[in-house]
């Protein structure tokens, strides 16, 4: 891996806004390793001109393809440069494995859920795909509630350019914050800086263009709400911004300040989005940045049911609260259609 790491002011920006306290190695080693690891695969990927599968499948049963696998290797080893991150799990190994033993009066313990490379489907057309991780302030994530647990977000995002947004939402803070850095490679080292300090989904005055992401749209042939939902969408001239990869579609209406991610689940169409990889740390994002994120059955903020394993999944609505609000009450959330 390149000799990378979040710059001073990157590092002291966090430091200004944890509580002075109990925070030390969440501002100065976790983030900023989460952010070394989305600078090395970005440098891994750009010399990745052949995609391919890697010959094996994940615990879930997915092929995995070799940069699926390279990923995963960098947030690992980043990850074991940090002495308060005692454990880490991710969509391609979903076991809470010992990352270092952090000692037993540590007043800092976590651990890190992350889907190394989310997009996998969108990357061989060199389309935008992301990582996705969420710090958790205990040694595991299992039987706790999310909203309470989880203390930090970050979404990487390799595109034209490499970006990261970050959430953060710990106790004591003085209030949870969504940011947007930048990554900036050179040869034998890079950098990180802030491109906004503030992201937000809240607006004093109405949009003059309002955005929709309807992932699983085939979902539409049998959920007539669904398809209705998206109609009137059209009909109401809503834009269209659907690519297929969650963390493109969640950073474009992030950066817009508006929109809607819809990914229904029918009897025919299943959840397919895994709670502790993709649905926990991605709320808590839309969270922080003065949104709703909630399940695409119940209606219920995802971040409110503690996590019982590592193989829930779920479906989603998020975005602007208004305009979550709308799809809830459009799609007879809790009254699914068969």
């Amino acid at each position: 891996m390149e000799s990378i790491s979040a710059t001073t002011s990157v590092v002291s920006f966090f430091q200004s806004v944890l509580p002075a306290t109990g925070r030390e190695a969440l501002a100065t080693s976790v983030l900023p390793a989460l952010l070394d690891s989305i600078a090395a695969i970005s440098d891994a990927l750009r010399a990745a001109h052949h995609v391919a599968l890697a010959g094996g499948t994940n615990a879930f049963g997915d092929d995995q393809l070799n940069v699926d696998v390279t990923a995963e290797k960098l947030v690992r080893e980043a990850l074991a440069r940090c002495e308060s991150v005692a454990t880490a799990s991710s969509e391609e190994d979903p076991v809470e494995r010992s990352v270092t033993s952090v000692s037993s009066s540590s007043s800092e313990v976590y651990t890190v859920g992350f889907d190394p490379l989310d997009g996998s489907s969108i990357i061989a057309p060199n389309w935008t795909v992301g990582t996705i991780a969420g710090v958790w302030d205990c040694a595991t994530a299992l039987g706790s509630r999310p909203a309470d647990a989880q203390v930090a977000a970050v979404l990487g995002v390799y595109g034209p350019r490499t970006t990261a947004i970050v959430a953060l939402r710990v106790p004591g803070q003085q209030q949870p914050l969504c940011l947007d850095l930048g990554y900036t490679a050179s040869p034998g080292t890079g950098r990180w800086d802030i491109i906004h300090d503030k992201v937000s989904l809240i607006s004093a005055t109405p949009p003059t263009v309002r955005y929709f992401a309807p992932a699983n749209a085939r979902a539409a042939a049998e959920y007539r709400s669904y398809q209705n939902l998206i109609l009137d969408y059209i009909t109401n001239k809503y834009t269209l911004r659907y690519s297929g990869g969650l963390v493109p579609d969640l950073v474009h209406m992030l950066t817009k300040g508006h929109g809607v991610y819809l990914s229904p689940v029918t009897a025919a169409s299943k959840a397919k989005l895994r709670r502790l990889y993709e649905l926990c740390p991605v709320a808590l994002v839309i969270e922080c940045a003065g949104g709703k994120a909630v399940d695409a059955i119940t209606g219920q903020p995802v971040l409110d049911t503690p996590l019982a394993n590592t193989d829930e999944r779920g479906g989603l609505i998020c975005g602007t609260a208004s305009e979550v609000d709308k799809a809830v009450e459009k799609l007879n959330i809790g009254r699914l259609e068969a």
